[in-house]
């Protein structure tokens, strides 16, 4: 029950209380770039949540076994030259960033191809933001996430499984989907409004969006309050203690 409850609140957090583009501002480009039209907004959605599920896999594979200190196949393959001691503590972590990019960029080649395959119109319409999937800092973002709850962590047990990090991943997909798709909405009524000229193109849409980065502030708490309505045992567990002198 409390690992489901973990899943839940970890997609729900990323997707609306912790929105990547909302809240912690990273995808920008594409979300400024491919927000014209709902329906070029909606396939460049599904595209990222494509993306950033292949590359958070590949990058929890790869952090667990390659790249943390102690990792088992570093130990095992540095244990044939050093002492066990010694390849326990080798830490590849420096290596993160060029290893997620490779991941990013090899999942951004199969959409690519699977969508020109497929979906001429949708690739004619993403045009050079589909290839630039790679450089949107929105799935690196969610990649070095997913390691700071593998090394990052004081306990090992509290590292998070491959559950865990394909819940944030898929969850700052939607996320990011939900985000640009309103942003479209929005962006096709302001162009039968009459927007002041040096608010057009990039202005008025970046004030739209801090518009509606307060507006998803409204979901702050959610996960607490749900937290606390499907464990309440738990809660009345780790509620402080009261002592007599306090109640008086």
């Amino acid at each position: 029950m409390v690992y489901l409850v973990d899943i839940l609140l970890i997609g729900i957090g990323a997707a609306l209380i912790n929105n990547f583009v909302l809240y912690y501002f990273v995808g920008i480009c594409p979300f400024i770039g491919v927000s014209r039209r709902i329906d070029t907004a909606f396939g460049m959605g599904c595209a990222v949540i494509f993306v950033i599920t292949i590359a958070a896999t590949i990058s929890w594979a790869i952090t667990t076994f390659i790249l943390m200190p102690g990792a088992p196949l570093t130990t095992w393959a540095a244990g044939m030259f050093v002492s066990k001691e010694a390849a326990a503590r080798i830490d590849l972590t420096v290596l993160s960033y060029i290893v997620y990019i490779f991941a990013i960029s090899s999942s951004v080649q199969f959409v690519e191809m699977y969508v020109r395959k497929f979906f001429p119109p949708l690739y004619k319409a993403l045009g050079v933001f589909l290839p630039l999937i790679t450089t949107n800092c929105a799935i690196l973002f969610a990649c070095l996430v997913i390691m700071s709850k593998i090394v990052g962590v004081d306990n090992p047990q509290d590292a998070w499984d491959l559950g865990r990090a394909l819940t944030l991943a898929v969850g700052g997909g939607i996320g990011f989907t939900i985000a640009i798709v309103i942003m479209a909405g929005i962006r096709e009524e302001l162009d039968l409004c009459d927007v002041p000229k040096p608010f057009q193109g990039a202005a008025i849409t970046l004030i739209v969006a801090g518009i509606l980065a307060l507006g998803f502030m409204g979901f702050t708490g959610v996960d607490t309050g749900l937290r606390n309505a499907l464990m309440p045992e738990q809660t009345i567990a780790s509620a402080p203690a009261v002592s007599p002198e306090e109640m008086k």
